[in-house]
């Protein structure tokens, strides 16, 4: 395997596993919740809990990434992941649980920032987008084959086989790592914003646990006030730090770049709504319809069958046509997909009531991801790559954090089949809104273009 290829392999491998842990737990859920207790709460935290380590620490590992080398923080983040894993499938409580997968989402944040730079630094021109499609494709894939992996090992064995699996790819991604030769070297004079970290970890937590608890206590319990408070001050104190560090794990210049702005607004929305559909689709086809984990997860295979076909194609079209089109196009495709939903009856009928908006939104999804990589990394630069597809994932990553956190007040406490319908199309309007921000501000024409 030559170099450019053996490059590709390891950040399609090193990503999916991050991506992978952030979607087979939803058909998990039920079963951990059945062994292990805690009602929806508790479920929602088995989700978040990994997102807010990952989407406040995924800054801090762009910086090492550009900064000590991306190979070394990949093999770092690798074997981090492959501790929690187990230590997750060997969880006895969900106390545990929860705070192996804090330590897990820390780990995965280490993986995705230096595979996509891997990829920014080896490939250039048509190339480079190729690549972004190809490694867009298999790792947002990772979202939908997710679920139907967890179901089946949910099923057939355990829902802890549904994180021990980890080990695996891990294994063949630290032996293919080997073949890149030594670790970068580390640059001199680097620093790490541990202040800039600290303030967000702490932010995300505490404004997570407000939205979580607060329809079991109400938003005028004292702990929903206090910790609202204290996440939203954590959080402003966060961006104030970032404008005035001189070495920031946020770099705010990078939002005067018109297609990085924009298109992480788009993110914003289109990954909120990934987060929401997939949660609502893992349970409720479960609790509500009557599913098995198996099927839960088959639900979603006809998206996985059109990410694999059709992302790397689109990738290459967008290089060619610029990603306007495309990211305007998938979105609103994907919001039809979602209101399609709606179908759902208390009469449940897969095939008629499922499959065609499942369909709908996976063909949405697939014009959507590569274009949008490619828009918000390409004017950056390969130079600030790392830091800049760091800050684009965890845009992504806490737009699922807020949007799972506030289930509870979308579904009124409950996924029954009116929450569900509520739920579906709430993320109809999100990606809605993407479609809207992606046609007002991303542009075709422009390599480093500035608002």
């Amino acid at each position: 395997m030559n170099r450019p290829r053996a490059v590709l392999a390891i950040a399609i491998l090193g990503s999916f596993v991050a991506f992978l842990d952030g979607s087979i737990v939803t058909v998990a859920l039920p079963a951990i919740e059945r062994d292990l207790g805690g009602g929806v709460s508790m479920q929602q935290w088995v989700v978040d809990s990994y997102l807010i380590t990952l989407g406040a620490l995924i800054l801090v590992a762009g910086s090492l990434s550009d900064l000590l080398g991306r190979i070394r923080i990949l093999r770092l983040g690798l074997l981090g992941f492959a501790v929690a894993s187990v230590a997750i499938a060997l969880a006895p409580t969900a106390g545990v649980l929860i705070g192996a997968r804090l330590f897990q989402g820390a780990a995965g944040a280490l993986l995705v920032p230096s595979s996509l730079a891997l990829i920014m630094s080896t490939f250039r021109g048509p190339e480079q987008a190729k690549a972004i499609g190809t490694w867009t494709g298999a790792t947002t894939g990772a979202f939908v084959v997710g679920p139907l992996l967890g179901g089946l090992l949910t099923d057939l064995a355990s829902w802890r086989w549904a994180f021990g699996i980890n080990v695996l790819p891990i294994a063949i991604t630290i032996l293919l790592l080997g073949r890149l030769g030594p670790s970068e070297r580390r640059r001199p004079g680097t620093r790490v914003d541990l202040i800039g970290a600290a303030l967000a970890a702490g932010g995300l937590g505490a404004t997570v646990f407000a939205l979580i608890e607060q329809p079991r206590l109400g938003w005028m319990h004292p702990a929903i006030i206090v910790t609202g408070t204290l996440g939203a001050v954590a959080l402003i104190a966060m961006l104030i730090h970032e404008s005035r560090t001189p070495a920031p794990m946020l770099p705010l210049s990078l939002f005067r770049i018109r297609n990085f702005a924009w298109g992480n607004a788009a993110t914003w929305m289109i990954y909120g709504a990934l987060a929401l559909n997939g949660f609502i689709l893992g349970v409720y086809l479960q609790t509500g319809a009557g599913l098995s984990a198996t099927q839960a997860g088959m639900a979603s295979l006809p998206v996985m069958l059109l990410m694999i076909l059709g992302s790397s194609t689109v990738g290459r079209w967008a290089g060619h046509r610029g990603p306007r089109l495309f990211m305007t196009a998938g979105p609103a495709v994907m919001a039809v997909g979602s209101v399609m939903l709606l179908a759902v009856d208390a009469e449940f009928d897969y095939w008629t009531q499922v499959l065609p908006g499942v369909i709908v939104f996976g063909a949405g999804l697939t014009l959507t991801v590569a274009p949008l990589t490619s828009a918000i990394l390409s004017p950056v630069g390969p130079d600030r790559a790392g830091i800049a597809s760091a800050v684009n994932n965890a845009v992504a990553r806490i737009a699922g954090l807020v949007a799972v956190a506030m289930l509870g007040s979308i579904v009124a406490g409950l996924l029954d089949l009116t929450g569900f319908h509520r739920a579906t199309v709430v993320t109809a309007v999100l990606l809605a809104a993407g479609a809207a921000i992606s046609w007002a501000g991303i542009r075709n024409d422009a390599a480093v273009q500035e608002t």
